[in-house]
């Protein structure tokens, strides 16, 4: 089992920034798939961004340019940098960790964007 802790959600401008973390613990993978998704009141979860073992990235197109993935393998932690955030941008964020066998996810953490 993996365990996914997710942090730094909240309440920000139109325009302004967040970044979240998600932390792994538990029986770690060498071969995993990090993958932030995000779910909107009333509609299906969507990939926002994911990130391989050797940082090839994929973006979904309306945060192209505004987000940005990062990981740190030796912290097993996934980041997600969000600019020029939009109020389309609300929802709750969820942290993915993908091996093999298995798709673990974090508990999600929510991303309110409103003036």
């Amino acid at each position: 089992q993996v365990q996914l802790v997710e942090s730094g959600g909240g309440l920000v401008q139109p325009g302004g920034s967040l970044r979240l973390s998600c932390a792994a613990s538990g029986r770690l993978s060498t071969f995993y798939v990090w993958g932030w998704y995000r779910q909107a009141p009333g509609k299906q979860r969507d990939m926002v961004a994911t990130t391989t073992r050797r940082s090839l990235t994929n973006y979904a197109d309306a945060v192209k340019g505004r987000f940005a993935i990062s990981r740190d393998n030796a912290e097993n932690t996934v980041h997600l940098q969000m600019n020029s955030l939009k109020p389309e941008d609300t929802a709750i964020y969820y942290c993915s960790y993908r091996t093999a066998d298995a798709e673990y996810w974090g508990q999600g953490t929510r991303v309110t964007v409103s003036s």
